[in-house]
């Protein structure tokens, strides 16, 4: 970082930590917020295709590195030292788990190179890197992401933009191209045998599945449209290829998109490109995809099953469809949501999660002959479930007080693969959260999470701050989140928490978890902003509690939470002592327009400005701090901007923080950490 933008950053962070310094006397937690976010942090996690190895990412305060385990055996291969930004993704190991590959880079967003440190250099690319899994010097084998190894082992194939790459794994020499398309190529993978290659090419409008024959160097289109193909999978002698179609509609963006014209699932003959439609969505409740939140979303198994996510009951369920025609069953029922899923190397079983416990998440197992069983019983949260080769299963687990970490099912029980943590980590000191729902503004029910302090139970009445998360296809949890950020984000409402503050992390409409009726909110965002009613409901629901003042209540949010914090102090401000926005949303149409999705001019144009915190902006009363990364690619500088500028303009009381060259989800820990402590110190602050 040059010595200017270092001096700015940290002279505004010091300005906050100075703060909460006057401040920690009086409020004396526990812990500090260094040693709530010490812990690793565990992401990408990947299982073999034969034996029982696992491979995944720690995140050590910013500094990444590649983990990988032998059954319960597990040692560091990678030794990157810094907190310099860089991060680690898209891990791929060879089918003997002698090799891994990953995705290294100042950004893994987009195709953007980044220069989150600030380097007198310049941007950096996303890379693709090759290692022993036993150690040693990594290879660089070209700028690109989304690694996979052939079947074999002698190939590794990456994405870059329009190209296809193809290198040799323990090859000294440059990867070459396989295919330059037209398009931008979204996903990649191998037939069975290793001889061809399914991909999906992203046109302007439309996007169309392609298989290339290694040994023909020939591209065959399969039964190409003008709709949105994805998800290929080969049939299991690699002689077909099944994919998902959803027919291309101008949806607007965050907007409820309920019902629409019914998605289906095709299968083409890999050799001649030649399809038909074997299922086909009902119409109504369903007919509009809707994935889980893992990479394939369409698995063809041993049986020549297809199975795939359903909404057809207004929950997220799995299903399967004989591919040669027939009925379609259900392989899971219930009022909850499928969350990520994965099938053995065998196609014999699969594993997913799910939130049965609604506001956790377990691991279950089906073999499509029987019902699915849960792997094991506990109170805490499960997910990112991964089966290896030999049936192995591996997954995330988490709880209210112990941080995520990377499990195996031993014995009908779940086991740490690393040891424990370091005994500066503050378990002992947390709060176990307990979910609550109430009314909203408009009757709709709200789900949420409520940390209490320590001394909760008293006469005493406590601060409050509200949270709410962004996405806003996102659902918080009542333990640490494997979702990077929000795994973050509840370390740092565990510390309000220990503060003294009465702290609700709320999961608002539009957010997972709740089914589509939740998520697919009516008048939802730009459409009429109905999720400011579970807002105004949290206000109501803490102004009801004995504990807590109703004249010091905050709120906080990050990315849609920071679109939510500004509509809360736009339209509440009575009710509202003081927020911190990052990276929030103030302008639906200016926003929309600066992503490239800009709104029909008329009546749309106006509901995105009627929905958005600068429509009443003239009402605002109450102070806010608000940060911003100037790289966001999320949510263009352009918002704090027109924020801040309207603020001046009405003598709002406000301060605020930029941070150069940063990206939305905040590369370094130091960044993060800052973040935190300026929030904490303003909160405190205007609370206490």
């Amino acid at each position: 970082m040059n010595s200017s933008l270092r001096t700015l950053f940290w002279v505004l962070a010091a300005a906050a930590l100075m703060t909460e310094s006057a401040l920690a006397a009086t409020l004396a937690a526990p812990f500090t917020i260094e040693e709530v976010m010490q812990a690793p942090y565990p992401s990408s996690l990947v299982a073999s295709a034969a034996g029982n190895s696992v491979v995944w990412v720690f995140d050590t305060k910013g500094c990444r590195n590649v983990w990988v385990a032998q059954g319960a055996r597990a040692h560091q291969v990678t030794s990157y030292t810094l907190d310099d930004g860089f991060d680690i993704g898209d891990l791929a190991l060879s089918r003997d788990a002698s090799l891994a590959a990953y995705v290294r880079g100042q950004s893994l967003e987009d195709d953007l190179p980044a220069n989150v440190n600030s380097s007198a250099e310049g941007t950096s690319p996303r890379e693709v890197w090759v290692i022993s899994t036993a150690g040693g010097t990594p290879r660089k084998a070209g700028a690109g992401h989304s690694p996979s190894f052939s079947p074999d082992g002698t190939r590794l194939v990456f994405i870059d933009k329009s190209r296809i790459l193809s290198i040799a794994p323990d090859a000294a020499s440059a990867a070459s191209s396989l295919i330059v398309d037209s398009g931008r190529i979204a996903s990649a993978i191998f037939s069975p045998d290793g001889k061809k290659l399914a991909f999906v090419s992203a046109r302007k409008e439309h996007s169309i599945v392609g298989v290339y024959d290694f040994s023909t160097k020939l591209i065959t289109w399969l039964s190409p449209s003008l709709d949105q193909d994805t998800s290929p999978i080969f049939s299991l002698n690699g002689s077909e290829v099944a994919f998902i179609r959803v027919p291309s509609e101008k949806n607007p963006e965050f907007v409820s998109h309920r019902a629409g014209h019914p998605w289906s699932i095709w299968i083409a003959d890999a050799a001649s490109g030649t399809g038909k439609r074997v299922w086909a969505a009902d119409s109504g409740v369903g007919s509009v995809f809707a994935p889980t939140l893992s990479p394939k979303n369409l698995l063809w198994n041993s049986h020549d099953e297809l199975v795939f996510p359903w909404e057809k009951t207004g929950w997220l369920q799995l299903y399967a469809i004989p591919a040669r025609g027939g009925a379609v069953r259900s392989i899971t029922s219930g009022a909850f949501e499928v969350v990520h899923m994965a099938l053995s190397a065998d196609r014999q079983r699969i594993v997913y999660s799910s939130n049965e416990d609604l506001d956790r998440m377990h691991v279950w197992t089906a073999d499509f002959k029987r019902g699915p069983t849960a792997v094991s019983t506990s109170h805490a949260i499960e997910d990112y479930p991964q089966i290896s080769g030999d049936g192995t299963i591996f997954a995330l687990q988490s709880d209210a007080t112990k941080p995520l970490q990377p499990v195996i099912l031993a014995a009908g029980r779940w086991q740490a693969l690393t040891p424990e943590g370091s005994a500066a980590f503050p378990s002992s000191k947390l709060a176990v959260p307990e979910p609550v729902s109430f009314a909203a503004k408009d009757g709709q029910l709200v789900h949420a999470q409520l940390f209490l302090p320590r001394d909760s139970g008293t006469a005493k009445r406590h601060p409050a701050i509200m949270f709410f998360h962004g996405g806003p296809r996102r659902q918080m949890l009542l333990g640490f989140n494997p979702m990077g950020a929000y795994n973050w984000m509840y370390a740092l409402n565990q510390h309000f928490a220990a503060e003294g503050f009465v702290v609700i992390s709320v999961n608002y409409r539009g957010g997972i978890g709740y089914g589509l009726d939740y998520r697919e909110a009516k008048n939802f965002g730009p459409d009429g902003g109905s999720e400011l009613n579970d807002l105004l409901g949290t206000v109501t629901y803490l102004q009801g509690r004995k504990d807590v003042d109703a004249h010091r209540v905050g709120i906080w949010g990050a990315s849609y939470g920071g679109l939510m914090t500004a509509l809360g102090l736009a339209r509440a401000s009575k009710d509202i002592a003081a927020g911190v926005d990052y990276a929030g949303v103030y302008n639906w149409d200016t926003f929309l327009d600066s992503v490239g999705v800009p709104v029909e001019p008329g009546d749309a144009t106006r509901r995105g400005f009627e929905s958005s915190p600068i429509a009443t902006i003239d009402q605002w009363r109450s102070p806010v701090l608000v940060v911003q990364a100037d790289d966001d690619r999320n949510v263009p500088l352009q918002q704090s901007l027109e924020l801040i500028e309207d603020l001046r303009l009405h003598h709002v009381d406000h301060e605020e923080i930029m941070m150069p060259n940063e990206i939305h989800d905040l590369a370094r820990y130091s960044s993060w950490i800052a973040l935190f402590k300026a929030t904490d110190a303003y909160l405190n602050r205007h609370l206490n």
